[in-house]
């Protein structure tokens, strides 16, 4: 199944000075009985003291406003406003371009009845990262209902200084499942963990080879954490075998599933926290998909925890369709699993000097 897929579809006012500012034009087509977003402004702000920079967002509207929102990750990182009984004025909110560096730019979708406001964002950001509140009409000061949003500016929770090639990197191998938990099961009864396990072992035969420290979340037929662990459980303590031992990067190792036995290929999936998260997994899905030979089925971002709670650019290579019955054949195959680890060996390796091209830091 794309089971992996599935779960992803898953106070102050405005200071000065104001970076940009939209404001409807006199005679605007919104209809005066409705609640109108008439105004967008925002500006950067950096804490005196700390540095921290926050950029801060205001809408104005004609009436009360109510508020809900949420993060998204896909397609790209996004903070979503819904706004209920509003309808944005004459140009407002169409693609309005922000500072780039904290957020990119802002949408507004209206069905006539509820706005959505839709903020990309360069990279995900945590729900303690941003606020959104309220204020209401001030008749002394003249100023309109309206929402405020503040959003700070991300803090990589590392500092990258990323060299071309794999000598002395730190990289740490996740087989996925393992121990009571089985994953997917392929018609001819192979179990994924099993699979998981042998890929990563010759994986890490070759980035020793090339040089790497590599660190494996397991080398054996085990749980990470402990027999009968919950999910979160487990897949925390393989995040921390990452963190704890300061990884440059952390490659997760499935396969994938499916209902219709006909569906088959390689994909790879990332979660944006670091400017590397995407790349690793271009460089590492390209090269399955050279060296594997099956159907690209392409890179995405997605939600998975042990992507998100990792500090370091991070993976999950989905390599092959285990309900696939041929594909099931080829993954028992030490030929084809040896193909895959060179995929992803090459694929590192290509990361890192592309990253080492950008500066490696950020």
């Amino acid at each position: 199944m794309l089971r992996r897929i599935i779960f992803l579809l898953l106070l102050s006012i405005l200071m000065t000075p104001i970076s940009a500012s939209l404001a409807a034009p006199p005679g605007a087509s919104a209809n005066d009985a409705k609640n109108v977003l008439t105004k967008i402004r925002w500006a950067v702000h950096t804490d005196a003291v700390t540095g921290a920079k926050r950029l801060r967002l205001v809408f104005d509207f004609t009436g009360p406003v109510k508020v809900n929102s949420s993060m998204l990750a896909v397609p790209v990182p996004s903070l979503i406003l819904n706004l209920t009984g509003v309808v944005p004025g004459a140009g407002i909110g169409s693609n309005t371009k922000l500072d780039g560096t904290i957020a990119d730019s802002i949408n507004a979708v209206s069905n006539g009845k509820e706005t959505r406001m839709k903020i990309d964002l360069p990279i995900m950001i945590n729900d303690t990262d941003y606020k959104v509140f309220v204020l209401r009409k001030d008749p002394v000061t003249k100023r309109p209902d309206r929402i405020v949003v503040d959003i700070n500016k991300p803090v990589l929770p590392a500092n990258f200084h990323f060299t071309a090639g794999l000598k002395g990197k730190v990289i740490v191998l996740d087989p996925g499942h393992g121990g009571s938990d089985p994953g997917a099961i392929g018609p001819g009864k192979t179990m994924e963990k099993t699979i998981t396990l042998a890929v990563s072992l010759k994986v890490k035969a070759l980035l020793e080879k090339a040089g790497a420290k590599v660190i494996m979340t397991r080398q054996s037929d085990r749980d990470v954490y402990k027999p009968g662990d919950t999910a979160v459980e487990e897949l925390s303590a393989r995040a921390s075998v990452a963190n704890r031992n300061k990884a440059d990067i952390f490659v997760d190792v499935h396969i994938n599933s499916f209902v219709n036995p006909d569906v088959g290929g390689t994909a790879t999936y990332y979660y944006e926290k670091t400017p590397y998260d995407l790349i690793l997994a271009q460089t590492i899905q390209s090269n399955l998909i050279h060296d594997g030979g099956l159907e690209n089925r392409g890179v995405h971002a997605a939600n998975f925890y042990v992507l998100k709670h990792t500090v370091m650019p991070s993976v999950l290579a989905e390599l092959a369709f285990i309900s696939n019955p041929k594909e099931e054949n080829l993954l028992n195959e030490p030929d084809f699993q040896q193909k895959m680890a060179q995929g992803i060996v090459k694929g590192i390796d290509d990361f890192f000097a592309q990253a080492a091209k950008m500066g490696g830091e950020q």
